[in-house]
């Protein structure tokens, strides 16, 4: 079994995936296999993949095509065949930040109990949600969290546990990995690294698209999963990612607030007359 397997979901990669290949096969940490999961690309990404197989034979990497429902289905596929202990998903357009960066996450000792591991990303081109050039995004806590997702290319998932939580929600074609990470959190601390692990480049869905599901689904799922009130004081503030919706449901809440009230004085007044 290798330490970790490396699943990168591609469609219509073939100008970015030699770079993102490149990053892998130049670690000095050598334990892994690569999981190229193709949804069916019609660039040459395939042909790409396998070129690379043939000048890098010595390389554990496995290459699946197949017509998918997306990025989280294909990261799901590739969960189902990767061998690892543990799990990483880069994207296609992404790459290691430096050649020795899994060599300085697997001799992290804080990591050997841990459910899932995590560091920082370079940030390569404009997102709504960080600058150019800036690393993103330090440690967070379940408030943080609750705000902003952590890069999938900043973390390690240890794979029982990541098959404990089940799959990528697919119904959310931009957020899934936020959902998941949400789900992990609920479960069992993350363990922080502080280690830039990749470049994270612009361009992709999770750079240009919203995901109008998960957003409305946002405030439920986190209700669900922490087992929280609709009064938590970490609920109850704009750096909520759906601060919107709690005041929404709070709103909505009062008149029926109002009408027990009512009733409850009603009885008190009756048995006030009574006695």
């Amino acid at each position: 079994m290798p330490k970790l397997s490396i699943i990168i979901p591609t469609f219509n990669s073939k100008a970015s995936i030699e770079a993102c290949l490149n990053s892998i096969t130049t670690q000095t940490f050598r334990d892994y296999e690569i999981v190229v999961q193709d949804g069916g690309s019609s660039d040459g990404t395939a042909e790409k993949v396998k070129s690379f197989q043939t000048a890098n034979s010595g390389v554990d990497l496995k290459l699946f095509s197949e017509k998918d429902e997306g990025p989280y289905d294909a990261m799901n596929r590739g969960v189902r065949r990767a061998g690892g202990e543990w799990l990483y998903f880069l994207g296609s357009d992404d790459e290691f930040y430096r050649a020795d960066v899994l060599e300085s996450i697997f001799v992290q000792a804080d990591i050997e109990h841990a459910g899932v591991v995590y560091g920082n990303v370079l940030i390569a081109g404009e997102v709504s949600w960080a600058k150019d050039n800036s690393i993103y995004d330090g440690r967070f806590d379940l408030e943080k969290i609750l705000s902003r997702n952590i890069c999938h290319q900043a973390i390690f998932y240890r794979t029982v546990f990541h098959k404990s939580i089940g799959e990528y929600n697919i119904k959310y074609p931009v957020c899934a990995d936020w959902d998941f990470n949400l789900r992990c959190w609920s479960k069992r601390p993350f363990t922080y690294v502080n280690v830039i692990v990749a470049k994270f480049c612009a361009g992709g869905i999770s750079s240009t698209q919203a995901d109008q599901c998960f957003g409305q689904d946002f405030a439920r799922n986190v209700f669900e999963y922490f087992h929280l009130s609709l009064d938590d004081p970490l609920l109850n503030t704009p750096r909520f990612a759906a601060y919107g919706e709690v005041v929404r449901m709070q709103q909505s809440r009062a008149p029926l607030r109002r009408a027990f009230r009512r009733i409850r004085e009603a009885v008190r007044g009756r048995r006030g007359l009574a006695s």
